[in-house]
Order: structure tokens, then C-alpha cells, then sequence
């Protein structure tokens, strides 16, 4: 099955203009919502099923085959500690290029592009310090919280499941 997204484009208003904006795909994840850079998407596609990996940690979901690559797939929602995602047809794989890495992201939906002032992300707040802190920093659209996620940390290798934790403010 072919799935295409047609995203719509809402921008950040302020009195102001912006001298630097982010562009941000944001997507959601039961009732959360995160966002990451749209220079980091390569592609949005519907579900396709995995391979699970030996040994793999919790939320590797498995890999597919995109194209003659071999794609890992995580299960952001087993990442943020809610449990394993229960994919379906609605479920879509967000294609991302993250260091020197090609990964897909499974998520419950993606929901818009946004341009961001860099001025109006946020610090996440220090809740709990540890190595695990998927979230770079937090935006206020509309009457939602936009956290946005730290790829690096969501593909990193290592076992057990990670709790949605925040960096440290710099």
C-alpha cells in the first residue's frame, strides 16, 4: 500500500518579524505532540511491517527494506515509556536522517509544518538528569506543547526502555 501525506503549512505568527525561524514536521503520538527539524525528514510513508531483531532493544520495532536500504524502525511510543504501539493501516513511518544514520520513526500521525521563531522554543524543563533526555526543547503552538525530540537519543543504541525525560537547559 502507496500512502501519501499532503501536509498543510501553518506559520507562527508574532507582532514582530522573525529574523530566524525552524521549520518543524510535528506529528503525534497518542495525545502528544513532538516535532523535529524538517531538514532531518527524508520521506513520510504509511505502515509496513518489520523484521524483528534478536535481541534488540524495547523499542527498535524491527527493519524494513526501503529501496534497497535496510531501515531500522523505532517505536517512539515504547520510547517515551507508553507501551508498544499496536500498528495499523493509520499508522505511518517518518523517514529520518539523524547523524550518520538513516531510521524511521513510528508514529501515530503527522499532523503539520510549522515555522517556529527560534526565539520561541523553549528550554525543556531539568526534571530528571540521566543520559536518556529525548527532549531538545519545548514550543507553545496554539493551545499545544510541541516537545521537541532529540533524534540522537531516540535512536541511540543500548537496551531497556527509555522514560520521556528533558536535556539539561544550557
Amino acid at each position: 500500500m502507496t500512502m501519501t501525506l499532503q501536509l498543510g503549512e501553518k506559520h507562527f505568527s508574532s507582532a514582530q518579524p522573525e529574523a530566524a525561524a525552524r521549520r518543524i514536521v510535528t506529528f503525534k503520538v497518542g495525545d502528544r505532540t513532538f516535532g523535529i527539524d524538517v531538514g532531518m525528514v527524508r520521506e513520510i510513508k504509511g505502515w509496513q511491517a518489520t523484521t524483528p531483531l534478536p535481541h534488540a532493544a524495547p523499542h527498535v520495532r524491527g527493519v524494513l527494506n526501503l529501496r534497497g536500504v535496510i531501515l531500522a524502525v523505532y517505536d517512539l511510543r515504547t520510547a517515551i515509556g507508553m507501551g508498544v504501539t499496536d500498528a495499523s493501516a493509520t499508522h505511518v513511518i517518518v523517514v529520518v536522517d539523524v547523524e550518520d544514520k538513516t531510521a524511521g520513526l513510528l508514529v501515530d500521525s503527522v499532523s503539520d509544518i510549522v515555522d517556529v521563531p527560534v526565539s520561541a522554543v523553549r528550554p525543556a524543563p531539568d526534571l530528571e538528569r540521566d543520559e536518556h533526555g529525548l527532549i531538545e526543547g519545548l514550543v507553545l503552538l496554539d493551545s499545544d506543547i510541541v516537545a521537541l525530540l532529540d533524534l540522537a537519543a531516540v535512536i541511540r543504541d543500548g537496551g531497556g526502555e527509555m522514560q520521556l525525560k528533558t536535556s539539561r537547559a544550557a
